[in-house]
């Protein structure tokens, strides 16, 4: 694909520093790129890597004065870049066909348009939307739903009575409607407790790799429309993720913990059971979350401290044995002191 870097600008409602007659080959990264492609500067302290490239053209937010290429002046450089990615690599395209080494139950509802892949299984009753893309061996349980034009990539597993909704993104092999952990201790003994429950993934979510989503005990685990999920997530029975919130790689979120709207959890946090965390919450990497969290907080730690308070500890952490040391020798000194003073005192009764 040729276009000029006027047409880009056109696409992506910039404005052109330089020759607008460019040919724009191809999109890389500000160190790969080489000329004849386009690359994207959003963070103005790697602006020096904007001096050394060898992309004919820039996305930047501003004019930067000294660089050898032209600029292509947006507002959001990183969503611009995102959003010209798609008009070179646009989504791969699939038959709109039934494989012939796909199983399909009873009363199968199958949509317009629908691609199904080799050794899919769609049990009975199921319902499939328009231009939905099933790859090979995805499993689809009993009664669940999937919505128009969602793409579920190979050897995902569905389980029965699960809900998807429309624009759903399902990487390689992710669980959705697993059971949920459920135990009930009984002389000495752990007696599994029937998950009878579903799942509701709305529309517009994208789920990575390897992530399981248990199904609920009664009622539904639900994961709010627009969220995106890292692989490598648990997201326990009853949990309910608002919408717009991110999931990074190893999260992991006890049974019936409700999670507000556009919350970040950040990689490898885990929820405790039965909380609350409010909208727009911030949690940082590694954290252990153990209590409630308010609306709009900004937390880090076992447990979770304010983000910045959080920052102080850690940056004191390891100054803590000279401090103990310091402490013992200023304990003998205020020891030595008493006794002076004590011995004075004897002196002076």
């Amino acid at each position: 694909m040729e276009v000029s870097l006027d047409k880009v600008a056109e696409w992506l409602g910039g404005k052109v520093v330089g020759d607008p007659h460019l040919c724009i080959r191809g999109v890389a990264s500000i160190e790969e790129a080489k000329q004849g492609e386009i690359t994207f500067l959003a963070n103005p302290k790697y602006a020096s890597k904007a001096m050394q490239t060898r992309a004919s053209a820039i996305i930047v937010r501003a004019k930067i004065d000294g660089v050898s290429c032209a600029l292509l002046v947006v507002e959001d450089p990183y969503f611009a870049f995102t959003r010209l990615l798609s008009h070179f690599h646009p989504p791969r395209r699939y038959p709109a066909e039934v494989d012939p080494r796909a199983a399909i139950g009873k009363e199968v509802l199958l949509g317009a348009g629908v691609s199904i892949g080799p050794f899919v299984t769609v049990e009975d009753r199921a319902r499939i939307g328009d231009r939905v893309r099933l790859g090979a061996g995805v499993f689809v349980g009993e009664e669940s739903e999937i919505g128009e034009d969602s793409l579920i990539y190979p050897n995902v597993t569905l389980r029965e009575g699960v809900k998807i909704g429309k624009r759903v993104i399902i990487h390689s092999g992710t669980v959705i409607g697993s059971d949920g952990f459920g135990f009930a201790p009984h002389k000495g003994k752990y007696h599994k407790i029937p998950q009878i429950g579903g799942v509701i993934v709305e529309d517009d979510v994208e789920l990575g790799a390897n992530v399981t989503v248990d199904r609920a005990a009664l009622g539904n685990t639900i994961i709010g429309a627009g969220t995106k999920v890292d692989n490598l997530v648990q997201i326990g029975h009853n949990v309910v993720i608002g919408a717009d919130s991110i999931l990074v790689a190893q999260v992991g979120i006890s049974g019936s913990a409700k999670i507000g709207r556009r919350v970040t959890l950040a990689g490898q946090v885990g929820v405790a059971g039965h909380l609350t965390i409010g909208d727009n919450v911030i949690v940082g990497g590694k954290s252990g979350v153990t209590k409630d969290i308010s609306a709009g907080e900004n937390v880090s730690g076992f447990p979770p401290l304010p983000h910045k308070t959080w920052l102080k500890a850690q940056a004191t952490f390891p100054h803590l044995p000279e401090m103990r040391e310091r402490i013992k020798a200023l304990e003998k000194e205020v020891e030595s002191l008493r006794e002076r003073i004590a011995q004075r005192d004897e002196r002076n009764g």
